[in-house]
């Protein structure tokens, strides 16, 4: 199957909704990066080893350097989205249900966005597809072996990142009670800036294979093929989804990072590098096994845990109740709405 972009646009003629899926894409991933890719550099800012304007352009290069590289070392997120729901049947009707499927997604993030929730764009993107799955082909659309890596990840992203923090965070306070203040915070800013890097990449990694497989999903679907028998992404949608998302940093980026490192919990350095670590190990291990998570979650259940290793006291659980409450009602939410718009978008 020729997937070079002229063939994909004369693919275009004979489906007009595939046009439609692939805006989709780049608005749920400018979404994204509004909204999920801050969270990489919340902790460099919150700690002040990094710049807003610097942190923000950091993001946005690496993400794009991240979903790039990561594509060709491993496709096992992608892998996870395209066999976790059968949107087999009729190719029009299918690219209608997953329309509707994105467009629940950026309706869920926007709203969050808004009201500065740092919602997972993952969560509302499996949601939307998979109620658009079970409008198409009842419950058999989903594939239950394959979607509870979705479970896996979220537990997961949480407990290991929570136990993960504040275990690590009293290694590094050991560590660096061997140096003066100063050398020991010109250390720490260095690892943070790293830290920084490897996060923003890794979340190009993650959401940007997530958001790629949807655009391929739909491409294979106009072509009357099976999801499950995609093998690789061509470059041209690789570099419209990175740009993409590092232009969602930009948009959205400042009232993230607030709502996420500063609202919180505050951090002194060695905490935020501490953090940093214990997000780049979760995300690191879930990109290679193939478990589709978020970057937000992982940050926060990272920031929570390196502030209840220092004290309970010390975590505004308030603001993290919040968050939770917002992840959990995701699923059922973009679910719903995936479902909904997909019933009546069959009917065109």
């Amino acid at each position: 199957m020729d997937l070079s972009l002229a063939a994909i646009i004369a693919q275009m003629g004979s489906y007009p909704t595939l046009a439609a899926i692939i805006v989709l894409v780049i608005g749920v991933t400018v979404v994204s990066g509004a909204t999920d890719a801050p969270n990489a550099i919340a902790t460099a800012v919150s700690t002040r080893c990094m710049k807003v304007g610097t942190a923000l352009w950091l993001a946005a290069i690496f993400n794009f350097v991240g979903l790039i590289g990561m594509t060709y070392i491993s496709t096992a997120v992608a892998h996870t989205m395209f066999n976790m729901v059968d949107l087999s049947g009729d190719p029009h009707v299918a690219l209608m249900a997953l329309m509707a499927a994105m467009i629940g997604a950026i309706g869920w993030g926007v709203f969050c966005w808004f009201f500065g929730i740092p919602c997972s764009k993952s969560h509302s993107l499996i949601a939307g597809v998979t109620g658009a799955a079970i409008a198409l082909n009842g419950f058999g659309g989903v594939i239950v072996a394959e979607w509870a890596k979705v479970i896996y990840g979220m537990v997961f992203s949480l407990v290991a990142g929570f136990i993960l923090g504040m275990l690590v965070v009293k290694g590094i306070a050991g560590i660096f009670a061997r140096f003066d203040r100063q050398r020991g915070n010109t250390l720490c800013t260095w690892i943070m800036d790293l830290c920084a890097v490897l996060l923003s990449a890794l979340h190009g990694a993650q959401d940007g294979q997530k958001f790629m497989s949807i655009a391929l999903m739909g491409i294979m679907l106009s072509f009357g093929m099976e999801t499950g028998a995609a093998e690789g992404f061509p470059l041209w949608l690789m570099i419209l989804c990175s740009v993409a998302i590092s232009a969602g940093t930009f948009i959205g980026g400042k009232r993230i990072i607030k709502a996420v490192a500063m609202d919180m919990v505050k951090l002194e350095k060695y905490q935020g590098v501490a953090a940093s670590m214990t997000t780049v190990t979760t995300l690191l291990v879930s990109s290679l096994t193939g478990m589709p998570v978020s970057t937000s979650h992982c940050s926060t259940a990272a920031i929570m845990g390196v502030g209840a290793g220092k004290s309970m006291k010390a975590v505004k659980w308030d603001s993290a109740r919040n968050m939770c409450l917002a992840w959990i009602l995701t699923f059922p939410a973009c679910g719903v709405i995936g479902f909904v718009l997909a019933k009546i978008f069959m009917l065109f």
